[in-house]
């Protein structure tokens, strides 16, 4: 085994082992892409960044608590990270976090104004106005009295969907997607306009997304996808906080146009703020048009697992993103073309303000997917400790039994702790494999007033069907 010109180990051919990879996150983020680096040859660390979802994490290595550690940067020196990766742009309201980009640690995110792209709601549109992507037509008002009065003005009573104007998971206004205007006027006097509101014209339900990372000034095209935002069978029910589902299919070839249309017009832009990071947009087609609802800068918490899954060298892939080097040809593996990831929510969901107690958890019979865990903890509430000694790879997906540094902790010694339990996820050549898949290993997990959304991928796919 030698080394690359970086100094890093070299193990297969094109790719890189003993890497040290920090994920900062929770849930089944954290425990996907824990679990997929270190099959990959990383040494992996995971920084929890909330009170929730600590446990899949906790089973792929050592962990470290924000509340015991309220700044990692001391632990990433000591442990001589070579890559960070965050769940969510949350990182950039933390006081280290200026530390962190200063720092130079190559980190899958983009920094600085390329990040605005996702935080702040108006660039996006003033971004597509300068490009010629149609974006729906939006306003930002500072109180109750601006929004009503946007809305007296609007002789074409359209509706809106609102959402606060600074994006971020701890915002004050969560998107509530109104058809009408009726429905908008209702919401506005409910509002915390801490931040103002911004009011997006509402076009319908004819939904698509694209992935694409951004490198060395390029666009280099990873899937197109398709999230289930809304709660419950047939698209209704309110929005939920995540997705209840999403399809993945391979697309380095923009087979669908979003990246042509929607992604690539912003190279210019791309290459003037030194953008270098994954590149989400999302997007609905009105009379026959793309129209970008929101671009988010992250591989995404439904998405992500999938992505590195297809990738037949995720590592050495993020570290080139992590550093804005060049690319060349994406690899991806040919029989994994289609993903479908479904969420077991549990008691109250989607309606977080419903508690209950801890629900214990059951398996019946085996996995031959991967899950993902999400709001669990062993029962007795001990949280697990750090493993110090996981080996490298385990190449089976977690069974009826859970591997923590020796031990073996069988899913009925689990409880369910919040609202989203778990997120199933198969992938296959073909789309309806994929699908049967997941469900048949959905099936399998049984917790008292949990559901799952039954029809993933039986609208809104391919993009931009209803």
């Amino acid at each position: 085994m030698g080394k690359s010109k970086d100094g890093l180990k070299s193990g297969r051919k094109g790719g890189r082992s003993g890497v040290s990879v920090l994920v900062m996150g929770v849930g089944s983020f954290a425990h996907s892409t824990a679990r997929i680096l270190r099959e990959n040859g990383a040494n992996v660390l995971t920084y929890l960044t909330r009170d929730y979802g600590h446990f899949g994490a906790q089973s792929e290595g050592r962990t470290y608590f924000w509340r015991e550690h309220p700044n990692p940067i001391p632990f990433l020196r000591r442990h001589k990270v070579d890559l960070v990766l965050p769940m969510s742009i949350d990182w950039s309201d933390r006081d280290w976090a200026k530390d962190l980009v200063d720092s130079g640690m190559p980190f899958l995110c983009p920094t600085g104004a390329a990040l605005n792209l996702e935080k702040e709601r108006d660039l996006a549109r003033e971004l597509c106005e300068i490009a010629e992507i149609a974006f729906p037509k939006s306003h930002w008002a500072k109180n109750r009295r601006e929004a009503e009065r946007i809305l007296d003005r609007d002789r074409s009573r359209r509706g809106y969907v609102i959402k606060n104007p600074i994006c971020g998971p701890f915002s004050p206004i969560h998107t509530i997607v109104c058809e009408t205007a009726d429905e908008t006027r209702a919401w506005l006097p409910r509002l915390d306009y801490k931040d103002g509101v911004f009011l997006q014209e509402y076009l319908g339900r004819a939904e698509g997304g694209h992935i694409a990372f951004v490198s060395a000034g390029e666009v280099h095209s990873l899937v197109t996808n398709q999230e289930y935002k809304r709660a419950f069978d047939g698209n209704m029910g309110v929005a939920a906080g995540a997705p209840l589902g999403g399809i993945v299919e391979q697309d380095p070839h923009d087979r669908y146009g979003l990246a042509r249309e929607l992604i690539r017009p912003l190279l210019p832009w791309f290459r003037r703020t030194n953008f270098h990071g994954p590149v989400q947009v999302t997007a609905v087609k009105k009379d026959g048009r793309w129209h970008v609802i929101e671009y988010n800068v992250r591989i995404g918490v439904t998405s992500g697992a999938m992505i590195l899954r297809m990738l037949k060298d995720p590592i050495d892939i993020l570290i080139k993103v992590a550093r804005n080097e060049p690319l060349g040809k994406l690899a991806f593996k040919e029989r994994l073309r289609f993903g479908c990831s479904v969420t077991l929510a549990g008691f109250g969901y989607p309606y977080t303000q419903v508690t209950g107690p801890e629900f214990p958890l059951r398996v019946e019979g085996k996995f031959n997917c991967d899950v993902w865990w999400n709001e669990v903890k062993q029962a007795g509430g001990a949280r697990l400790p750090p493993s110090r000694s996981l080996p490298p790879s385990r190449t089976e997906p977690i069974g009826t039994r859970i591997e923590l540094g020796g031990s073996l902790v069988p899913p009925d010694n689990l409880v369910a702790t919040g609202h989203r339990i778990a997120d199933v996820v198969a992938i296959e050549s073909e789309l309806e494999s994929a699908i049967r898949k997941a469900y048949q290993n959905i099936g399998k997990i049984r917790c008292l007033a949990s559901y799952y959304r039954t029809d993933i991928g039986a609208s809104m796919w391919p993009p931009g069907k209803v």
